[in-house]
């Protein structure tokens, strides 16, 4: 058993433990306020004669109990003397989720997550809505997306409320609007209504025009979905509006240049938020990117600077690039020097201008199937590190579900406890052991394998020895039905590691027992991500092409595999996650599948006698 300060969860900043007499049954607990702590600082001083807790304010006092629970669970706690003292290295140290890349989670989902919050001491929680809120008058764009409403975004408050967490609605107002702008009745508000080219794809219109009267639109969504929190506070996105300057508003970027052209629009919003008393994020993507820009946002508005590649990643990838990657970053106006120097270059304009700025890493979740472990605990400590030193005033890990949310919630219970525990101090918890902590916080399995086959299949990406940003190739070569860059290609050696890992968790996964109220549910859930980790291996290990050269016999396998697969997907889906959303989110997989049926029916392998799975098709199931 560990001792009892390893036992603490997030570990303290300054701890001593000394062999003596400690607190028995009938100790006094004396708790009292001091004003000289930090922030949401706490002291816990404890032998036999008292137990006493000083706490700086009412989230400080929060986390002394807390820690005070855990140790007095620790068998040495009566023959103890402890000395602890404790506060967080951010203001602000928060969690966003993504709600609107197909996954709406069930309220029962959403309070998992909180309490996983709660106990890495996270004091802020995002929701990111894009279509999914159910806003008055715009039936036709959440219909049938299973969206929050008005009760459940403040019954979602109130619960941050008990657990000492803002509720923070995350919502676009600029870029990723696609979900709004594919109906006609708001199709004139798009910067180009018939889409636009980026990196060599035709995509549907997702950026509004930034004119005064789509501003006054967004506003007036933005103002109803801030009354549903009692924090004052909202992030309004406005990031990524790729096709800005394409379409409506190209002479206006051609005369004033792009920066300018964003930033009228965007800061009439956070003036108009600000001004009514509220606290307003937005993403720094394009801000940070024009230092002509700085020192001219509203008083109570803060910029977010996202990096979601670790500094080793982001390096391998920009060295290991071949011609063709270079062209395409060099078509998205991707900044290669930045990305290459972490959280530090993407800030680099914020940090010499003096702009106060919060950093934003991420999950590492999605585009996975089982998460990419190393890259994730990278990336966050680059972060906290870069943060640290810059004074940025806020953490924000950030969890997306880009391509369809095909990751289970619980792949990202680790990183959300690891990022949480980081943001609270970096010195202390930077060395945590991702798999005790998955399995001792997150899922209580005494055995030790949960967590292990977390962190094996969690490594699987990494073991493809192919860098690639942002995603894993088990993931992609599925949903691209086999397109993917020849620079991403990992070799024969790479897929075998990776299947190494993907084996190995399975093993592993045969003999855990977690204990909490969902530990068989993240069995099935890890061990049917890992299956489809597999299947994206055994694709990769075709090479490039390989799918379009298989025999039919092989590519029945295939697609009959995959079939099996889209079905338990459905399944798990609804355990945490509400129906809307699930058939846009399979539908990523239907390429995929319409390969393998072409394939298969060259030779006349169709349909198993008895199968319920449809040809792929507008109504089928991938």
């Amino acid at each position: 058993m560990p001792d009892l300060i390893e036992s603490l969860f997030p570990r303290p900043r300054r701890a001593r433990v000394s062999p003596g007499e400690g607190p028995g049954r009938d100790t006094p607990l004396v708790a009292r306020e001091d004003s000289s702590l930090p922030a949401e600082g706490f002291r816990i001083r404890s032998d036999a004669e008292r137990i006493l807790v000083e706490h700086a304010d009412e989230r400080g006092l929060r986390y002394a109990l807390a820690t005070l629970d855990q140790a007095r669970a620790h068998p040495v706690w009566a023959t103890s003397v402890v000395d602890l003292s404790d506060h967080p290295d951010f203001p602000v140290r928060g969690y966003m989720l993504d709600v609107s890349r197909d996954r709406v989670p069930t309220r029962e989902t959403l309070l998992r997550y909180l309490d996983l919050a709660e106990r890495a001491r996270l004091n802020h929680f995002e929701l990111y809505i894009e279509h999914t809120f159910a806003y008055r008058g715009h039936e036709a764009v959440w219909q049938d997306a299973s969206p929050f409403t008005v009760d459940d975004l403040r019954w979602f408050d109130a619960q941050c409320v008990a657990r000492g967490i803002d509720f923070v609605p995350s919502v676009n107002c600029l870029g990723h609007m696609e979900r709004w702008l594919r109906h006609d009745e708001y199709r004139d508000r798009a910067e180009s209504p018939d889409g636009f080219e980026w990196a060599g794809e035709h995509r549907p219109a997702a950026t509004l025009r930034p004119t005064r009267e789509n501003a006054d639109f967004v506003l007036e969504l933005l103002t109803e979905i801030a009354a549903t929190t009692t924090s004052g506070r909202i992030n309004i996105g406005a990031d990524e509006p790729f096709e800005l300057g394409r379409g409506a508003s190209a002479e206006a970027v051609a005369e004033r240049g792009r920066g300018p052209v964003y930033f009228e629009y965007v800061q009439y919003l956070l003036q108009s938020l600000t001004e009514r008393g509220y606290r307003v994020e937005f993403w720094a993507d394009v801000f940070a990117e024009h230092p002509e820009l700085m020192g001219r946002v509203p008083h109570g508005a803060v910029p977010v600077v996202w990096q979601y590649d670790g500094p080793e990643l982001s390096a391998a990838s920009i060295e290991r690039a071949d011609t063709e990657q270079r062209a395409k970053w060099a078509a998205m106006d991707f900044d290669v020097e930045t990305t290459r120097s972490g959280a530090r270059g993407r800030a680099a304009a914020l940090i010499a201008s003096g702009e106060p700025f919060w950093l934003a890493p991420g999950t590492s979740t999605w585009q996975s199937f089982v998460g990419r472990l190393d890259n994730a605990i990278d990336n966050l400590l680059d972060v906290a590190r870069t943060g640290l030193d810059t004074g940025a005033g806020g953490y924000l890990i950030t969890q997306w579900g880009d391509y369809g949310s095909f990751e289970t919630p619980s792949v990202s219970f680790g990183p959300l406890l690891l990022g949480g525990a980081i943001a609270w101090c970096l010195d202390s918890n930077r060395d945590l052991d991702p798999a005790r902590v998955i399995d001792e916080v997150a899922v209580h399995d005494a055995t030790g394998r949960f967590g292990r086959a977390a962190v094996e299949a969690g490594r699987a990406a990494a073991a493809l020895d192919a860098p690639l940003l942002n995603a894993s190739q088990l993931f992609t070569v599925l949903w691209r039905a086999g397109d993917i860059p020849a620079a991403s290609w990992p070799t024969p050696a790479g897929v075998a590691a990776a299947r190494d890992h993907l084996e190995s968790a399975s093993r592993l996964l045969a003999g855990a027992a977690p204990g909490a109220g969902d530990g068989r549910l993240c069995v099935v859930e890890l061990e049917h991500g890992v299956r489809l980790a597999l299947l994206g291996a055994d694709v990769l290990d075709l090479g490039r092409d390989g799918l379009q050269r298989l025999d039919p016999g092989s590519a029945a396998a295939l697609r009959d595999r995959l079939d099996v697969l889209v079905a338990e997907q459905r399944a798990l889906w609804l355990f945490r996650s509400r129906p809307g959303g699930l058939d846009d989110s399979i539908s990523r997989l239907r390429p995929l599948r319409r390969v393998l049926e072409r394939r298969a029916a060259s030779a006349g392998v169709g349909i198993p006698r008895g199968s319920s799975v449809p040809p792929a098709d507008d109504h089928g199931t991938a």
